[in-house]
């Protein structure tokens, strides 16, 4: 694990693979060490990170892997449930992952001898992103190209199923919100859903496609960002549906949108994989410029650590982590 200059990755993890997606768990796990999950081709990796950030007695960052999970396809999306334990005997890993063939596959691991796979099917087209009820996790909503979000049961069971005017993009669960659920749509539009009415209560316009990637901030639920075309744009909602502040960032058209789970004011945002290299982009809303450029070979997929303002990006067989400043 070797510290890099300015621009470069702080930290970085070789990967037997290209990591197609990365995620760090967002609940805690009752264990000092961060979870993180990642996706290749036909595998899903589960391991712990720590950090010298957190802890002193780690010098730069320590891995390990707990998991993989031989997936047979390639990974699309990963969302982790909050049912994930390490401190509890035996520890339970749950997360679910979206696959190439338009599935759903539900993963509950004991990191010993059982291991549960369960697969949902019902999407007719891609997958884009899923997310577990923040609460209980009983409950799974994804969104995809075939212009719906479907709400599961851990039975795979279909809940609910909002038709959309355009491909699904991002959909969001925040834990505040319990009961209701942020699609984003590539056509501009996200909305907001009651689960209890199962009806659309709010909507917000980006004035601009394709959108790519929408989150809703953890740490105030008033705040909405998304990428669109070149741009980001951040809504408040309780002032207007449209875009408070935008700024174009990346010019070949921006791919992701992460807020940080440590300060409503910082996000990270990826451009499309270039022939060489992606482009990440850490913004604080204080200040005009980019805090943070980094670049990463070919990278995809980009999250944030639950509690330190460091992201994460998978690349070609390997895991780029960046530190940033508050």
């Amino acid at each position: 694990m070797k510290q890099d200059s300015l621009r470069n990755a702080t930290y970085t993890v070789d990967c037997e693979d290209y990591v197609h997606v990365i995620k760090f768990n967002p609940f805690d796990s009752g264990d000092a060490c961060s979870l993180i999950a990642y996706g290749g081709k036909n595998y899903v990796v589960v391991g712990t990170c720590r950090f010298q950030e957190e802890d002193t007695e780690v010098e730069g960052m320590q891995y390990k892997t707990l998991r993989v999970f031989q997936h047979g396809i390639r990974v699309d999306a990963i969302a982790w449930s909050p049912e994930t334990r390490l401190d509890a005997l035996p520890p339970r890993i749950r997360l679910c992952t979206a696959t190439a063939d338009k599935t759903l596959k539900l993963l509950t691991s004991d990191l010993q001898e059982n291991s549960d796979e369960k697969k949902f099917a019902g999407h007719s087209d891609y997958i884009n992103d899923l997310v577990f009820a923040p609460k209980d996790g009983q409950e799974i909503a994804s969104v995809s190209d075939d212009h719906t979000c479907r709400v599961w049961d851990l039975q795979g069971n279909e809940k609910a199923c909002f038709v959309l005017r355009s491909p699904g993009m991002s959909v969001c669960w925040h834990p505040e919100e319990a009961f209701k659920l942020m699609v984003a749509e590539k056509n501009g539009t996200i909305r907001f859903y009651d689960l209890i009415t199962q009806q659309a209560i709010l909507s917000l316009e980006c004035e601009q496609t394709p959108l790519m990637s929408a989150d809703w901030c953890f740490k105030n639920t008033l705040k909405i960002g998304a990428v669109a075309g070149n741009d980001w744009l951040i809504w408040d909602i309780a002032r207007s549906s449209y875009p408070q502040d935008k700024r174009p960032v990346h010019v070949d058209r921006a791919r992701l949108f992460r807020w940080s789970r440590v300060n409503e004011n910082l996000f990270a945002t990826t451009g499309y994989p270039g022939k060489t290299t992606t482009q990440l982009l850490v913004h604080h809303l204080g200040h005009p410029q980019p805090i943070v450029t980094g670049t990463a070979a070919v990278g995809s997929g980009l999250t944030w650590h639950r509690t330190l303002p460091l992201c994460a990006v998978g690349g070609d067989h390997k895991i780029f982590f960046w530190v940033t400043e508050m």
